[in-house]
């Protein structure tokens, strides 16, 4: 397992590349693309910050001082090398009364992003919600929520919160009356009798998320609210109680749709008007348990334009259940799950990000947890399973953006007071209803220490690409327990590139440029990636150890070469910088160096690839 201790003074960073800045940093839609100020084609990927606001021990808050969430911050783009985040917000903390918002509340949620923007992380902020309101449950119950205040659940007259007989703590979605009926009434815009009068539930959410945006805006530099990549209205939206004939798609229409339009709006009044709304579907619309699933996907939102995101989540329920999926996952398993929701982003015309995905690392399906989660992330990076990735890779498309659930680095170290019964302290796993799904924990130490394959979460990814990305693939040869998992292998017809990457970890990036920057294309190398042993082969050249990047004005000193990833971490990227022209296919292959390779296996490699890029239909 990898660590990475807390970070002191950073040393004197190098020269800072032409092409970085407030062009970089800032993410607009660009149709069904996210897109820098440069024009280039980027993904995001990270991790949410963090199951830890559901909870009351720091106050709402992912973390409990500045201090610590810099300590994640630094170790998060170490270890993984993430460039997003999604930064949850409690609705009850930031409105703890009607009409009053909690401004040392929004100063704290604030400083904590500031961050991860000071990190250079991107950030969505989240207001998060999960059986509604913690304030639903009483101290002895077997479960919590989190989400709406106290007010709201006082005024709303809930009755007591049962879920029956249920086996997991999601089903209190579709089982507790009181959860059903308090989410209806707040899609329904309840008007409640309060100490400050007659209160419109939704108007007052929206009303408070107005004020938290334009917080957000008024007490972020210029340099660090360029890197707020947009804003997550609500987590998880279902209907509650559907009402009579009334179905997930109609609701999804007439309900979820124009609440999106208003958020929308007061994201216009707060200042966030060149920021896209994150938008989530239906939570049931691509469940893969048929008896869950409804229809949905916001199939009837038209064409939402350029200042939507299409923003879901997936969970292998089957998987989670120990039942429906009585083995482990296996090449290729999530590519048609993970291919709905290309096509669903595409059809609507807008970027897609699969902002929570994620698998128990504890209890008894946990032994699942290597292979589900390299499947997803397999099926992130690529549409095809690994075993037809090279015979069909023109159907590979570009990845998808995602941030894993979840990022919480006070994992199995808690003091939760579980819905404030100081009788019942929890203190295991993510203190949140039984989960354990956090990728982090602390050591003895203090140091922030992955729980997961390094090999799994510190991926070679395309963080920004100069034209239109046409396939990519890494095969990460992540680990389950002894045995190291390879799904993509090279095939016999390929002798050099399959000699060139040996048993080690390679990825492949292909490309088509487009003319509109003369910016390079960057991917992120691993931590373990040595530069001076990394093989690149490329149509723009062939290299073991590329140098670091330097440039005359625009123009590089070299075709491939090596920098230091914004924000004062010691993360690297690869920077592949090609002629300005539109059209062109480029290629670039990327092993981690188990042998360094002899010129000419090199070249041999850069033949065969040459020859399989041109006749594999892009």
């Amino acid at each position: 397992m990898a660590a990475v201790a807390a970070p002191g003074t950073p040393a004197a960073a190098a020269e800072t590349p032409w092409f970085d800045g407030r062009a970089a940093d800032e993410v607009t839609t660009d149709g069904a693309r996210f897109a820098d100020g440069h024009g280039r084609e980027v993904v995001l990927r990270g991790f949410n910050v963090s199951g830890e606001t559901k909870l009351e021990e720091n106050d709402g808050l992912p973390f409990a001082d500045v201090a610590d969430a810099r300590k994640s911050a630094a170790a998060m783009r170490t270890l993984t090398g993430a460039n997003s985040v999604r930064f949850l917000l409690s609705w009850a903390h930031a409105e703890p009364r009607p009409g009053e918002v909690d401004t040392g509340y929004l100063e704290q949620a604030t400083a904590q992003m500031r961050a991860f923007l000071d990190a250079g992380i991107r950030v969505f902020p989240d207001f998060h919600q999960d059986l509604y309101s913690g304030h639903l449950f009483d101290k002895d119950s077997w479960y919590s929520g989190d989400g709406a205040p106290k007010w709201v659940v006082d005024a709303g007259g809930y009755g007591k919160e049962s879920c029956g007989l249920c086996a997991h703590w999601g089903q209190n979605i579709t089982q507790n009356q009181a959860v059903m009926k308090a989410t209806r009434d707040f899609w329904h815009n309840r008007a409640l009798t309060t100490s400050a009068g007659t209160v419109r539930v939704q108007d007052a959410f929206l009303a408070t998320a107005e004020k938290t945006m334009s917080y957000l805006a008024q007490h972020l530099s210029v340099d660090a609210f360029a890197r707020v990549t947009g804003f997550d209205p609500l987590n998880e939206p279902y209907a509650g109680v559907y009402d009579d004939g009334e179905k997930s798609r109609t609701w999804e229409k007439n309900v979820l749709w124009p609440f999106y339009e208003k958020f929308r709006a007061r994201m216009d009044a707060a200042g966030w008007r060149d920021k896209p709304a994150f938008v989530e579907p239906n939570m049931f619309w691509n469940s893969n348990l048929d008896f869950q699933r409804q229809e949905g996907g916001l199939l009837d939102a038209g064409k939402p334009g350029s200042r939507y995101v299409f923003n879901t989540h997936y969970y292998d329920q089957k998987a989670i259940s120990g039942i429906f999926m009585p083995g482990k996952a296996a090449d290729g398993q999530y590519s048609t799950d993970f291919g709905a929701v290309r096509d669903r982003a595409t059809a609507l015309g807008v970027p897609a990000v699969m902002s929570e995905f994620g698998h128990p690392l504890t209890g008894f399906t946990s032994d699942k947890a290597p292979t589900v989660l390299k499947g997803m992330y397999q099926a992130l990076d690529s549409r095809l399973p690994g075993a037809t990735w090279w015979t069909r890779p023109a159907a590979s498309g570009p990845a998808l953006s995602s941030t894993q659930w979840q990022w919480d680095l006070y994992n199995g170290r808690h003091h939760e007071a579980m819905n404030g019964n100081t009788a019942k302290i929890l203190t295991e796993g993510d203190a949140w209803n039984d989960e354990d799904l956090s990728a982090v924990r602390l050591d003895d130490s203090g140091n922030a220490r992955l729980r997961q394959d390094a090999r799994l979460l510190d991926r070679l990814y395309p963080r920004a690409v100069a034209g239109r990305t046409l396939a990519f693939t890494f095969e990460d040869r992540s680990r389950d327990g002894g045995t190291t998992l390879s799904w993509d292998r090279v095939p016999s017809s390929l002798p050099g590139v399959a000699r060139l990457t040996g048993s080690g970890r390679y990825g492949l990036l292909v490309w088509r440029s487009d003319g509109r920057t003369d910016a390079p294309t960057e991917l992120h190398l691993p931590r373990d990636f040595d530069p001076a042993t990394t093989t690149v082969v490329s149509d723009l050249g062939t290299v073991t150890g590329p140098p670091a990047y330097t440039a005359q004005g625009h123009t590089a000193d070299h075709p491939i070469a090596t920098a230091a990833e914004p924000g004062g971490a010691d993360a690297r990227r690869l920077v592949l910088s090609a002629p300005e022209d539109t059209g062109t296919l480029h290629y670039a292959l990327v092993a981690d160096g188990t042998a360094v390779p002899s010129a000419e296996l090199r070249a041999a490699a850069q033949r065969e690839l040459t020859r399989w890029a041109a006749d594999s239909g892009f």
